[in-house]
């Protein structure tokens, strides 16, 4: 990479904050999620939610669907989007699904 450029994490997350986001929907930068074989990695989170990571984003081609998908995951109680109403790349890149903090009561 030629020293000035983007890398393509930074310039997936000015994407991303570039979009309009509904309040309480944040998008938070990190210096890496140790996935560099598979491009660009996120992760949903949040509450008490199951924790998603996908693979293999596009910086230039993919923050309308990661928004759409974090839409979908924010608007659930556990994180938990049904597959059917999940955007296709979520169904096929998924890297880790974590269990949250702390156990539910169910």
């Amino acid at each position: 990479m030629a020293e000035g450029d983007r890398r393509p994490g930074q310039a997936l997350y000015d994407a991303l904050e570039g979009l309009e986001r509904p309040v309480g929907l944040r998008v938070t930068p990190v210096d890496c999620l140790q996935n560099c074989d598979h491009g660009c990695t996120i992760a949903l989170r949040g509450g008490a939610r199951w924790t998603y990571v996908f693979a293999n984003v596009d910086e230039v081609g993919d923050p309308a669907m990661i928004l759409d998908g974090a839409l979908r995951y924010h608007a659930t109680g556990d994180g938990l989007i049904p597959w059917r109403q999940r955007p296709e790349h979520f169904k096929r890149n998924c890297v880790a699904r974590i269990p949250p903090l702390e156990a539910s009561d169910v």
